[in-house]
C-alpha cells in the first residue's frame, strides 16, 4: 500500500487538525497491533483511512450514502455524522482500492463499535480514542495504559465514558453503541465469574 500517496490526498481533502488525528490513529494503531502481536499493515491501513470520509458535510454524507445505497438507521437519519465510519468504508474500497475485508469492517464499526468486535475493529476503536492529539477525553492516562494490556477492558471503559458523555449532553444515543457496552460489560462479568472459579480469567 502506498501510505505516502494516500496521507498526501488525504491531507488536501482534511483540516489541520483532522490529518493530524489521522496519523495519530494510524501509527497508535501500528503499536497496538505490535503489542498483541496482529497484522501491523492492516491496522497502519485502516487507521490511516479511517476518517476518509469525516470532512464531508453532514447532508451530503446522507445523498451519498443514499446514492451508494448504503444503509442508514434511524439514529443515522438523526445524527448524520455516524454515517462517516460506512461511507469511510465504502471510499476506502472504492476510492482507495481496499480490498481487505477486515480493514474494511474495521472502518466500518470504529465509531459506533458492534458486540464480537475482532482484535482489528477494537485496536482502531481504541487508537481513535487514545492518539496523541486527544486531550480532553475523560480517563485518558488510565484508559492508554489499559489499552496495552487489556483490549476488552479499555473497549468497556470507552464505551462507558461515551455514553455518559452523551448522556450528559442530551446526545443522540446510537443503538449499536449501547449493544456494544452491553456486550462487553457482560463479558467482564463473565470473566470475573470464571475467574473466582478456576482462578483464570476466561476468554471471549
Amino acid at each position: 500500500m502506498d501510505y505516502i500517496k494516500i496521507e498526501k490526498k488525504l491531507k488536501k481533502e482534511m483540516d489541520k487538525e483532522r490529518f493530524a488525528h489521522t496519523l495519530g490513529v494510524m501509527y497508535t494503531a501500528a503499536a497496538l497491533a505490535m503489542a498483541y502481536q496482529t497484522n501491523i499493515e492492516q491496522a497502519m491501513c485502516a487507521g490511516l483511512l479511517h476518517d476518509c470520509a469525516k470532512c464531508i458535510p453532514n447532508k451530503k454524507k446522507l445523498k451519498l450514502c443514499e446514492e451508494y445505497e448504503i444503509p442508514i438507521r434511524t439514529s443515522e437519519r438523526r445524527c448524520p455524522f455516524l454515517l462517516h465510519a460506512k461511507l469511510g468504508a465504502y471510499f476506502a474500497e472504492h476510492k482507495y482500492e481496499v480490498s481487505d475485508p477486515m480493514i474494511l469492517h474495521a472502518i466500518e464499526v470504529h465509531t459506533t463499535g458492534e458486540p464480537q468486535m475482532n482484535t482489528l475493529d477494537k485496536i482502531i476503536y481504541i487508537a481513535d480514542y487514545i492518539e496523541p492529539n486527544r486531550e480532553n477525553a475523560p480517563n485518558l492516562s488510565e484508559i492508554r495504559k489499559l489499552a496495552f494490556e487489556d483490549l476488552d477492558r479499555a473497549m468497556l471503559q470507552i464505551l462507558s465514558d461515551t455514553l455518559a458523555y452523551l448522556r450528559a449532553k442530551g446526545g443522540e444515543l446510537d443503538p449499536l453503541t449501547v449493544q456494544t457496552f452491553d456486550y462487553y460489560r457482560e463479558q467482564q462479568v463473565t470473566n470475573r465469574k470464571a475467574f473466582r472459579i478456576s482462578g483464570k480469567p476466561s476468554r471471549v
